[in-house]
Order: structure tokens, then C-alpha cells, then sequence
């Protein structure tokens, strides 16, 4: 039975984050970042309260990519449009379901963002961290997990919004069964060393620096590979990643991620004829999962994928800005769509609902949801994103965050320790840090069948500066 509440107080906050290395994805090269808190309170029918909370990193060059902003104009978008959100959503109204106040703030909040001329991708962040720490604050008053949660349908998810209708939501959520575990499937970037040759410096804090030193440690058999929408570029760099995994033995699988390099699907077919042409590639082709979002999000809606023999799936990242982009995005050709959180719960969750029942009108399953990552962080960030994936079915998860960060070393020890100890099996202590614990490429989750949204602990919120 759904839980009606008001939300009483919405606190945000952020900490700085530097990496360890530098993150190239796109036209943007990421060496420190902000992330973002959103800490909610919300109040009960039966005069109860509770607190819940969220993280995302606040990543430049991704909402919104226009060249002449700068990486601080960025951030400074990313945080009006969670105060802009913060200030839909303490709006006082009656008593409603955590879907209902999603669903009742989504337009005005759009409409707020518009006016500011933010992008609906951007405009997203805001109630993406909201509806996250609400949800994080029904789930401990009412001591269960996200899992308990979300199979019941605590949210109340259904169709207050037109394009949740249609979908009987009870029926599909109680169907959901998260496993323990989940397949890390590992970023190279454009500027990520591919062996020791390769590197001008080293780092030297213990941990993989180059991709032949990831495969070795983590013993990953998933991989994302960027491509810069240079075809020479591209299949030289393809080569190098090739080289190094001809040497494993077991099967490996591929997404490629064109970051909207490409200007057209025409560009994407030249790539591939590329690659079927390099004889040394041709393990690496078979191995392609997918092509993640490889043109500019302005016209990847106006390019009919039917009528262009690419020979592997596309799904739309970038360009899923509305809730109900990826019904555009299948008339296309596209066969999927990516789920990260900073895009919301409830858009992943319509999704993946979108491609059971359209799966249960086809001979096979055409239509699926990937797992990507924005570099989310150790803690909250990490831990609700791997909960939401994991929920959904979906058996393979970009990280990222883990490699380019050292882990947890920028918290305090009593904050490290708390969630090593609350999550001993998704967390270790090595290299002096607390970090995320990847074992012959894999992610074990059982700890985030716990009360709240995947995290038995909170983040230390004191030392942080308000976002206020």
C-alpha cells in the first residue's frame, strides 16, 4: 500500500572530488568535480518522521555541452537546478505518495528550467538527487529496503503521469528479482593508458594505471570503450585495447560509446566497415554488445537507424532528456536506453517496464536498458545506482568512479570505516583508502538488501559546504 507524506526540509550540500587520473569522455577531460547531497526530511500521516538522503557527481560537459561554458559554469548550472527543484518540491500541498511528488513537480520544475534555458537533460539532476533521498526517507521509516520497497510498490508508481499509463506497475514491480552480484563493466577513456608504454608519469599509489593492469587486477571481462568519431583515431586505439584482451581466454563483451562524436549514423557505419576490415579487430567486432549514443543528441532523434546497416544495437544516452524520448527513440531504429540515476529513478524504472512489454510483442527481446556510469562515487552515489540496476535485471554496470578516484581517501577515517563495516562485501581497505571491491570482474551486492535506499549508513554531513 502506498505511504502518503509531505516533504518537511530539503538540505544540499556538496564536497570536492579529485581523480587520481585524468578522465577524458567526449570533449571534456575531468580532473576534479564537485558531488552533490541532497539530504530530505519528510513527515507521515501518523505524525512520524524521517531522513534520507542521496549523492551524484556534478559532472561537466554532459547536460549540456556547449563549448563556450565553462567547467565551473557547469556546476554553477547543476546547482540552481537543484535549488530550483528543492523549491518545487517544499512547496506545501496535501499529503501524496513519493511518485505523486515527482510526478505533481515534474512540469512546474521544467518549466522553471526552460525559462533558464537548461535542457530537459539538465533540468532532470535536480529531482533525479530529490526523489532519491525521498524515497531513501520512506524506505527507513517504514525499516525496509529498496527492494521490499520498489517490488511492492511503495512509491506508488502509476499513472498520475501520462506516460506511465498503460503499464500495470504492481504487476511488473512484484516481478523483479535483484541477484547477489553484478558484472563491473570498465571504462577506457580517450586519454587512458593503455599499457606501461604508454604512460608519460606515473602515479604511484598502488592501484592499476594502465588498461593491461585493470584486467589483471580486477580480472574484468566487461568493457566500455570511448571512440572520438575519428575513424583512424578510433581503429588505431581500438587495436591497442584489442592487443590486450586477445591474450584472455574466456569470452569478453564490448559496449562502444561514441559520447555524440559522430554527426551522423553514416559515420558510425564507416567505423565498423573500419573495424570488419582490420583482421586483428575481428574478435573485439563479434564482442560488441551495443553502441552507446554515438551522435550529437541535436539530430541522433532525426536519423531514421532503419534505413543505415550498422549490424549492432543503439541506444540513446545523451539524448534522453523527457520521460518519453525513448518511445521517439524506438521509432528510429534505436534498440535501447541507458539508466543512470542522474536521470531519475522513475524514468529508468518506465523504461525497463517500456521494454518488457514491447519484448512481449516480439518473436525475441529487441528493446533493452543499459547500465552506465557518470563517475558516481563511493557511498550513497555508487551503492543506489548499483541497487536500481540491479533491481531492474540489468546483469552488467559501467564503473568508472573507482579507477579514476581514489576510493574513499578524501573522507574521514570514522566515515570510511562506517560504510566498510555496514558493506563488507561491496567495500575493502587497501592502498590506504576504502574502496570499491571488484573480484574476477564482479560487484557483490548482497549488503544493499538493507532498511533504506541500499546504504545501512549515512555520509558525514558536518564537514560539507552547503550548496545553499
Amino acid at each position: 500500500m502506498p505511504t502518503l507524506f509531505q516533504i518537511a526540509e530539503i538540505e544540499l550540500y556538496e564536497r570536492p572530488v579529485v581523480l587520481r587520473l585524468p578522465f577524458r569522455f567526449g570533449v571534456v577531460t575531468l580532473t576534479q568535480c564537485p558531488q552533490a547531497f541532497v539530504r530530505a526530511r519528510i513527515e507521515l500521516t501518523d505524525g512520524s518522521s524521517a531522513w534520507g538522503a542521496a549523492a551524484e557527481l556534478m559532472a561537466p560537459k554532459w547536460f549540456d555541452k556547449n563549448l563556450a561554458l565553462s567547467n565551473e559554469d557547469n556546476f554553477n548550472q547543476l546547482r540552481e537546478v537543484l535549488r530550483l527543484a528543492r523549491e518545487a518540491y517544499l512547496i506545501k500541498g496535501k499529503p501524496a505518495t513519493a511518485f505523486d511528488h515527482f510526478a505533481h513537480h515534474h512540469d512546474p520544475h521544467r518549466l522553471h528550467c526552460e525559462q533558464r534555458a537548461y535542457n530537459p537533460l539538465l533540468a532532470s539532476y535536480g529531482p533525479a538527487l530529490l526523489d532519491r533521498a525521498v524515497l531513501d526517507a520512506l524506505c527507513r521509516s517504514r525499516q525496509v529496503s529498496f527492494y521490499a520497497a520498489m517490488q511492492a510498490n511503495l512509491p506508488g508508481i502509476g499513472s498520475t503521469r501520462r506516460e506511465f499509463e498503460g503499464i500495470d506497475f504492481d504487476r511488473f514491480l512484484s516481478a523483479l528479482t535483484p541477484a547477489s552480484s553484478i558484472q563491473a563493466r570498465h571504462t577506457v577513456g580517450l586519454l587512458d593508458a593503455i599499457s606501461a608504454a604508454d604512460l608519460t608519469e606515473r602515479v604511484n599509489d598502488g592501484l592499476p594505471e594502465t588498461f593491461e593492469d585493470v584486467v589483471s587486477v580486477y580480472g574484468h571481462r566487461y568493457f566500455k570503450l570511448k571512440v572520438c568519431g575519428n575513424i583512424a583515431a578510433d581503429l588505431a586505439r581500438l587495436s591497442s585495447v584489442a592487443a590486450v584482451l586477445e591474450r584472455l581466454t574466456e569470452p569478453f563483451f564490448i559496449s562502444l560509446d561514441g559520447n555524440e562524436q559522430y554527426a551522423d549514423a553514416q559515420g558510425v557505419a564507416e567505423l565498423l566497415a573500419g573495424m570488419r576490415a582490420t583482421p586483428s579487430l575481428a574478435r573485439l567486432l563479434d564482442a560488441i554488445l551495443f553502441i552507446e549514443q554515438p551522435i550529437a543528441r541535436k539530430l541522433a532523434l532525426d536519423v531514421d537507424l532503419r534505413h543505415v546497416a550498422l549490424g549492432k544495437p543503439v541506444i540513446i544516452d545523451e539524448s534522453d532528456g523527457e520521460l518519453d524520448t525513448f518511445v521517439q527513440a524506438r521509432a528510429r531504429g534505436y534498440a535501447g536506453v541507458s539508466s543512470k540515476t542522474c536521470k531519475g529513478i522513475y524514468k529508468s524504472i518506465l523504461n525497463a517496464a517500456r521494454c518488457a512489454a514491447w519484448n512481449a510483442e516480439e518473436p525475441a527481446a529487441a528493446y533493452f536498458m543499459s547500465a552506465e556510469d557518470l563517475t558516481t562515487q563511493a557511498g550513497l552515489s555508487v551503492q543506489q545506482d548499483l541497487a536500481l540496476v540491479n533491481l531492474l535485471g540489468i546483469s552488467h554496470v559501467e564503473r568508472n568512479g573507482h579507477h579514476y578516484v581514489n576510493g574513499m581517501a578524501a573522507l574521514s577515517n570514522a566515515e570510511q570505516q562506517s560504510f566498510l563495516h555496514a558493506h563488507p562485501d561491496l567495500y575493502e581497505s587497501s592502498h590506504g583508502a576504502v574502496r570499491l571491491k571488484i573480484r574476477g570482474g564482479k560487484i557483490e551486492l548482497g549488503s544493499l538488501d538493507c532498511h533504506g535506499f541500499a546504504s545501512a549508513v549515512l555520509p558525514d554531513f558536518a564537514p560539507m559546504a552547503s550548496l545553499s
